[in-house]
């Protein structure tokens, strides 16, 4: 039973220096629930745009940089969410960057994932994967 009590405890005290560390100056909000704010809208939200975002770039054979562009428009349209459903900062730099950070790495994940198996399925005698954000030529 202290084990339980001794997990719930410190993962309370990691939520709060989680929470802390977002309302610090990385994210805006004064209290934990802004944490939840972001997952939701940022990271679910966004990140599923983002992400079908960079897949469907990858399938069409579109360059890199148009995901980015794309993907800046999602950043955008996060911010705004944010805005409208909890009254938060529309215009701050800061906190756009922050949501775009993580929106581009989902894309840009997404992306390389996508094009990897393109090029080892419909190439497979001339590439092989190497990974899974990578491929390599094979012989």
């Amino acid at each position: 039973m202290d084990r339980i009590v001794n997990f719930v405890i410190g993962a309370r005290a990691a939520f709060e220096t989680a929470a802390g560390f977002f309302a610090g100056g990385i994210y805006e909000g004064a209290n934990g629930t802004y944490v939840w704010e972001f997952l939701f809208i940022t990271v679910i939200l966004g990140g599923f745009a983002a992400r079908a975002t960079g897949r469907a770039n990858a399938q069409t054979w579109r360059p890199r940089r148009q995901t980015v562009i794309y993907c800046i428009l999602i950043g955008l349209a996060v911010r705004f969410l944010h805005f409208a459903l909890f009254q938060r900062t529309l215009i701050a730099p800061q906190y756009f960057v922050f949501d775009e950070i993580i929106l581009q790495s989902i894309a840009i994940w997404s992306y390389s994932a996508t094009r990897t198996d393109q090029m080892a399925s419909q190439y497979r005698w001339l590439f092989a994967k190497k990974g899974s954000l990578r491929w390599e030529r094979r012989g």
